[in-house]
């Protein structure tokens, strides 16, 4: 047998073991997230070891006191639930309409200084997020959005207008040149060329893109803390999480359920745009 032959065998072999192992250590604490949040309190009072629970001993009563309105005796997770989509939705929104046509001018136009600005970029989105917290709470107490979720949206962004700039000037950089040209010979301004061309085909970085800045305005706590932490009306899931999980008098099933609620939106979201967000990714990386 050829060297190369065996060579692809063994890498073959390797391959399987290398995603059932990746499978393995990112399904599995989920998975036993999802038994604890169905499992009786009684049962992993008296057997905590024990995962597998009888099918006539699951519980929903966890994920109804998690969906409870606080009025009602629940831990008003619906109401955070909102509060998320909104925060997460218009972040989203925000970051696109300032970064996508940053991206398309660091990708398109020619300036001083044009080759290291995605370096820059960067390195604004190293800057610890504890060394920008004061001072935008200060700015924003001063201009009286502090306690709104239209406050905490506009200071996402300067999280995630850099790393969505750099992430769409790569797949900028794989749009012909030749079709803004030929837009160009039609009759089209720089501007029609963005929105009927450019756009069409950059959907599925702009689908990536959102996803990210969606999933780091989901699961962002310093600054939803620091900006609503006197509202509880207004408070976001993450933070309605750690309510929970300092809570003594909550059960750590109810903080189960409280983590799968979380969970499964970002989850969901993923799995539909899979395709989508593949496209994005791998189109983005074409060239730098």
């Amino acid at each position: 047998m050829s060297r190369a032959r065996v060579e692809e065998r063994v890498f073959g072999v390797l391959r399987w073991v290398v995603i059932a192992f990746l499978a393995l250590i990112t399904l599995l604490p989920f998975c036993y997230m999802l038994l604890l949040s169905v499992k009786p309190i009684e049962a992993l009072l008296l057997d905590p070891g024990r995962l597998w629970v009888p099918v006539e001993e699951l519980t929903t009563a966890t994920y109804e006191e998690v969906l409870r309105p606080t009025d009602e005796g629940g831990q008003g997770f619906v109401r955070m639930l909102v509060n998320s989509a909104v925060v997460s939705l218009g972040t989203v929104a925000l970051t696109l309409l300032a970064a996508v046509p940053g991206a398309y001018a660091v990708s398109r136009l020619r300036f001083a200084g044009g080759r290291h600005v995605g370096v820059l970029f960067l390195a604004v989105y190293l800057f610890p997020a504890t060394l920008l917290a004061v001072p935008l709470f200060v700015m924003f107490a001063r201009m009286g959005l502090q306690g709104s979720l239209a406050g905490l949206a506009i200071v996402y962004i300067a999280q995630t207008v850099p790393v969505s700039v750099y992430m769409m000037r790569n797949y900028f950089h794989t749009v012909p040149r030749g079709i803004e040209e030929a837009a160009a010979l039609d009759g089209c301004t720089r501007l029609q060329t963005v929105r009927k061309v450019v756009l069409p085909l950059a959907v599925p970085s702009l689908t990536a893109t959102g996803l990210y800045v969606f999933m780091i305005a989901w699961n962002e706590f310093l600054f939803a803390l620091l900006f609503l932490a006197a509202k509880p009306e207004r408070w976001t899931v993450s933070l309605g999480l750690q309510q929970l999980a300092g809570g003594v008098e909550v059960s750590k099933t109810v903080l189960m359920a409280g983590s799968v609620v979380l969970t499964v939106p970002v989850v969901l979201l993923f799995l539909a745009a899979e395709r989508l967000l593949t496209e994005g990714l791998a189109g983005g990386a074409d060239k730098g």
